[in-house]
């Protein structure tokens, strides 16, 4: 095991920099209790996140809308290098008894990776984590606290970062996602 092991971390590197990972499986936290997925879509700006080497600009927004076949419509944006970058992915419930725990893909030649609400008050906030296991040794996870709008109140911030913590993920590495100037970008 550990020598093939030793020959599979370098082909694995380059997936998670740029990344948060730790040793070790996947928490398990919680989701949102009865979570109304009509009320959760349109558009959400990201206010912090855990690093995540796909987003790198500012004014970072995803809207979610339903399409015609049942499915998520995923369309982010991001303001980067002088120029509006854009990506369009779907997402899906996976499991109707939990349909908190979304997954989201990007591209037809990639599984759909978690997406789980944590919690949100769908008019103002919102807290996603999304943790894959690479072998069961270590997981890559993302975090982001979302609002409905470009700014979120400190203490709403704290909640977010608190919740996250108490469900052992770790939030040393939460940067703010700039969403200064951004109605004046092109």
């Amino acid at each position: 095991m550990k020598a093939s092991f030793a020959l599979l971390l370098p082909l694995l590197l380059p997936l998670v920099s740029g990344q948060v990972f730790h040793w070790g499986p996947c928490p398990e936290p919680l989701v949102q209790p009865n979570f109304n997925l009509q009320k959760y879509l349109g558009k959400w700006y990201e206010i912090e996140k855990l690093p995540a080497s796909f987003e790198k600009g500012k004014c970072i927004e995803a809207n979610y809308s339903l399409r015609a076949d049942g499915t998520i419509k995923v369309f982010n944006t991001e303001f980067f290098k002088g120029r509006v970058k854009s990506i369009e992915g779907t997402a899906v419930v996976q499991d109707i008894r939990q349909p908190a725990k979304l997954g989201v893909s990007f591209s037809y030649f990639t599984p759909y990776s978690p997406y789980w609400v944590l919690t949100t008050d769908y008019v103002t906030s919102a807290v996603v984590y999304s943790c894959t296991d690479v072998v069961r040794l270590f997981h890559v996870e993302f975090a982001w606290i979302l609002s409905r709008t470009r700014t979120l109140p400190e203490a709403t911030i704290n909640f977010a970062k608190n919740m996250l913590a108490s469900d052992n993920i770790d939030i040393s590495k939460m940067i703010p996602t700039d969403q200064q100037g951004c109605d004046k970008e092109p």
